[in-house]
């Protein structure tokens, strides 16, 4: 997820055992993930599309994360408290080694970013752009999702799906060689909703979609069903934890109200009650279309 400068946050906060416990749950997500992610580029093949990503070829996938990993491992291990400026998208994608020894050079830097993450004192201090229970819990829980997400987009790719079929098709089963864990997903959702839409509404920059309430529903998150609310409207907006009256209710399995969300399969399939149109229109504002 692209940020900007100057909008980070230096925090450091007593390590509980809850907290280091989760820290570990991302690292070894983040761990599994990434190999999944390898592995799906391999069967791909650098020349591969990558659907969700327009204009993306594996080669391209590699590169963005192989520098994304490197760069989230760089505030961990050296401790920057501040922002450390990140190359364009267009520098990065022509960045690396060539192709002979791209996969390697990713396996290499995902390595090293597990390895710095499973090192870290759990009380270091670095610069985060998300609020979080401390700096390693922020890097763990973000680079745990841009490589989950990042692991679909692969899966896609070597599936040979195209952008209008990802558009198109529900069931993830036919293409993940491994389906994404509820946990993971649910927290996922979360992370997107609690974490990057409410930084948005809190700064004033999210552009309110049609007026109403739009409620998510993930029934197997975490061994218990979590639930988010979006509001929107002219004069209003917000989104918080829990049930209440909403306009338009998701409702389905984490893992694919996680993929909806980041617009990596579409609404079939899911249970959509209520005011579709709230639904179309919310994705529409809150696109997520690669990061």
């Amino acid at each position: 997820m692209r940020v900007r400068s100057g909008c980070g946050i230096l925090g450091s906060m007593a390590a509980t055992a809850d907290a280091v416990d989760g820290i570990q749950n991302h690292i070894g997500h983040l761990s599994r993930e990434g190999r999944l992610l390898a592995d799906a580029a391999q069967r791909a093949g650098l020349d591969a599309p990558v659907p969700a990503c327009g204009g993306w070829q594996v080669r391209d996938l590699l590169r963005h994360l192989g520098y994304v990993h490197r760069w989230a491992a760089m505030y961990v291990t050296e401790g920057h408290t501040r922002w450390i400026d990140r190359s364009s998208e267009q520098e990065i994608l022509a960045q690396g080694p060539p192709d002979e020894g791209l996969l390697e050079w990713f396996r290499q830097g995902h390595g090293a970013l597990v390895n710095a993450l499973s090192a870290a004192d759990p009380s270091m201090t670095c610069w985060t752009f998300l609020e979080a229970p401390s700096p390693l819990a922020f890097w763990a829980r973000r680079q745990a999702h841009e490589t989950a997400i990042h692991r679909v987009d692969a899966e896609q790719a070597a599936a040979g799906l195209s952008a209008a079929a990802v558009r198109a098709q529900a069931p993830a089963a036919a293409w993940l060689t491994e389906p994404m864990p509820a946990d993971l997903a649910a927290d996922g959702v979360d992370e997107l909703l609690m974490g990057f839409l409410a930084r948005d509404i809190k700064r004033g920059t999210w552009r309110e979609f049609e007026e109403g309430t739009l409620a998510f529903r993930a029934e197997d998150g975490a061994g218990a069903p979590a639930r988010w609310r979006v509001e929107s409207g002219a004069d209003h907006g917000g989104v918080t934890r829990g049930d209440g009256p909403a306009d338009c209710v998701v409702t389905g399995p984490a893992a694919d109200v996680y993929l909806l969300l980041w617009n990596r399969r579409p609404a079939a399939g899911l249970d959509v009650c209520g005011r579709a149109e709230l639904l179309a229109a919310f994705r529409e504002e809150f696109a997520v279309t690669w990061s």
